[in-house]
């Protein structure tokens, strides 16, 4: 069977997020798919990347970003996938980040 997640992030023009308390976690079923959302909410373009654990995501054949970056889906999680997603969205009037702790059980 498959199983997904979603992480809805909202962005709004300038880029401004304020940030509460810890990051948010999810979880993700090994075996599964993880699809993560960095909502493009602004009234001007964003270019939006993706990164893990402070590095820039590669794709892979298991790992795309999809919808111009708003989307980033894994296939087959795996325990390796774990840790710390960040999405950033920067246009002309400035950027903001905002990260999410993914932890894979089974």
């Amino acid at each position: 069977g498959q199983d997904s997640r979603s992480f809805h992030v909202s962005i709004q023009a300038p880029p401004g997020i304020t940030s509460v308390g810890e990051t948010p976690s999810i979880t993700a079923v090994a075996g599964g798919q993880l699809i993560l959302e960095c909502p493009e909410d602004a009234v001007t373009p964003s270019h939006i990347e993706w990164h893990w654990e402070g590095s820039p995501l590669g794709e892979d054949a298991r790992r795309q970003v999809l919808a111009e970056g708003r989307f980033l889906r894994i296939r087959d999680v795996g325990a390796a996938d774990g840790g710390q997603y960040s999405c950033r969205a920067t246009n002309a009037l400035g950027d903001s980040s905002l990260r999410v702790q993914v932890e894979v059980h089974g």
